[in-house]
């Protein structure tokens, strides 16, 4: 009993931490991180401004635990998927892809905020980066990618290649999201729909080019 007393109070600040992200997240997506205040996230997480000083003193502390919240979500399975040799290049990319729209159709606005972030202060989303788990694992998944190479498992293409064939696949359709939706309310396919049919194209396009012939 007075063990879970004890950890009471350090379970109540981790779930205020959490709900506190989770805030800034949302309004940083919606109005952009310039345009999102501390006052509008102390007010919409339901707390005062001392108190969220008191979990992040700037919102620079807070943008890094929002971008590394969101890497932390991603990066560990597709590391895992990627490095995953036992399975087909196919298999790998589907996988992969299941993982990122998993987390970008609840988050769809979350690849235009990382383009207006590179526009806008690109040492301010590199800073983040540092401050995450990414650059290790990035690290890692490049490194395992020049080895499959090595090794002929997969075709010998460049890894700025990969990177920019991949996420141009995966993010144009949710950067145009807005075009897709008024043409749903004219009885076009919606966006849900759109993103279904895409998969399959993506996996083919990364298959095409990476697989070994």
């Amino acid at each position: 009993m007075n063990k879970m007393q004890d950890n009471t109070p350090v379970a109540a600040s981790n779930d205020m931490e959490t709900k506190i992200i989770e805030t800034a997240k949302s309004l940083f997506m919606e109005n952009g991180f310039t345009d999102t205040s501390m006052s509008e996230i102390a007010v919409k997480a339901g707390i005062n401004r001392p108190t969220l000083h008191y979990y992040f003193r700037t919102k620079e502390k807070m943008f890094q635990a929002v971008f590394g919240m969101i890497i932390s979500q991603i990066v560990p399975k597709i590391y895992d998927i990627l490095l995953d040799s036992n399975a087909s290049i196919a298999k790998r990319v589907s996988c992969i892809v299941d993982t990122y729209y998993a987390i970008l159709l609840n988050n769809p606005n979350l690849p235009l905020f990382v383009v207006v972030e590179i526009h806008r202060n690109i040492n301010h989303l590199l800073d983040a980066i540092d401050q995450s788990p990414m650059k290790l694992v990035l690290s890692k998944v490049i490194s395992g990618l020049e080895e499959e190479m090595a090794q002929g498992h997969i075709k010998q293409v460049p890894i700025n290649v990969v990177f920019f064939t991949f996420y141009g696949l995966l993010t144009f359709p949710f950067l145009t999201k807005n075009l897709s939706d008024r043409r749903a309310e004219d009885g076009n396919k919606p966006f849900i729909q759109l993103i279904d049919e895409w998969k399959p194209y993506i996996v083919m396009q990364m298959e095409n080019l990476l697989r070994v012939e």
